[in-house]
Formats: structure tokens, sequence, C-alpha cells
């Protein structure tokens, strides 16, 4: 291991239920769009900080909480659960990061790991299925290049076989069985990811049903 290596930050790996918690976004740009988006996407209310919008900003206006047309302010943060700072100004994106650390909010400086509580992986989902690869910082463009060739290798249907083994595991609750009393693992390696790509659900869900040890209905 490189002496790099050795004093290389680690990083918890974390989903986090961000609905219709507050979050804030600083900055008005294409990255801070993207930001803002993903955020939207999972349910919180997000508010931005920025003089100036991007067209991809101004796209999201009627999806976020608020926007507030000017700079950011010290102090801005103590509001909120979440910050993302996306501004491209050191000066600024810095001052976003020392004013979270000190208030104990989480926060993503776009771009500089040195100045983050918390990075983002790159992410692809499917239904309830979400695949987020991450390099800790050192290459965006590698985290997305796996992500994508992850998807791709793994095809179409990860959505809905998520849903299929959540009713199953549901299922044997209800009963009282224990859900490690399936040989999951197995389950997937027997081809049951395969005949829900295809659209075979009949076959599928009689796979299932044997696994668990029970005729399928």
């Amino acid at each position: 291991m490189t002496e790099a290596a050795a004093g290389r930050r680690s990083f918890y790996p974390v989903s986090l239920d961000v609905a219709d918690r507050h979050c804030l976004v600083v900055g008005g740009g294409p990255v801070a769009a993207r930001k803002a988006r993903a955020l939207v996407e999972c349910g919180a209310a997000v508010t931005v900080v920025a003089p100036s919008l991007s067209m991809e900003m101004e796209s999201l206006e009627t999806a976020l909480r608020a926007i507030e047309r000017r700079p950011y302010r010290s102090g801005d943060v103590s509001a909120f659960r979440l910050v993302v700072t996306a501004t491209g100004r050191p000066d600024v994106d810095g001052a976003v990061f020392a004013d979270a650390e000190a208030a104990g909010v989480w926060v993503n400086s776009a771009d500089d790991p040195a100045r983050c509580s918390f990075i983002l992986p790159a992410v692809h989902r499917e239904g309830a299925v979400t695949v987020a690869v991450s390099t800790g910082g050192l290459s965006p463009a590698l985290a997305t290049w796996l992500r994508d060739r992850i998807a791709e290798d793994r095809g179409e249907g990860l959505g809905l076989l998520a849903e299929l083994l959540g009713e199953a595991r549901e299922g044997l609750r209800a009963a009282g069985r224990a859900t490690d009393s399936v040989d999951w693992a197995g389950l997937l390696d027997r081809g049951l990811p395969q005949l829900v790509e295809s659209g075979d659900m009949e076959r599928a869900r009689a796979l299932l049903a044997s696994a668990m040890g029970h005729p399928a209905t």
C-alpha cells in the first residue's frame, strides 16, 4: 500500500431517506441542477440559493421548494439537513463547507472531495433497485464506467425481481418463518433473474415457490 493510499479516507456507504427533508443546493449552474434534480427525484424539499440560474435549473423551478436569487450568506446552511454546493467558485464552496461543518450539517462540495462530509456515487436505478458505485472521489469517470457496465450486464427486470423477492420475504414473515430459511443466493444463481428478464413470470414464481418449500399457486 502506498503512503497516499494509507492516508486516504474510507467512506461509509449509506442510503439516505431525504423524502420531505429540507435540503439546500448552493449554485444555479448545470452541475448544481443535476444535484438538485437527484434530490427532488428522491422526494426532498429542495431550496436553491444562487444569484442566477441556468436553463437546467430554471426547468426545475416548479419542483423546488424555493429559489432564492441571491449570493450565499453565512449561516444559510443551519436550517437544512443536507447541503450540496456547486458554484464552481472555491471561495464560496469553501465557505459553505466551513459553515456546514460548524453547524453539524452534512455537505457535499462538487468535484472537491477534501471539502465533503459525504460524496455522491454514480447511480443506476430500476424500480426499488439502486446500484451505486464510488471510487472514493478519485475518479468519477471510472465510477460512471463501472456503473454502466454493471447495468448493462444485469439487463432489465431488476426492479420487478426485487418486488417478487420482497413479496416472498413478506410471505415468509406472515407464515412465521425466518427470512433466512431460503437459499436466496442459490435461487438467484439458478436462473430466477433470467426468467424475470424474459417475462416468464409463471416459471419464475414456480421456481421461487419450490425454493420456499411449497407448491406454486
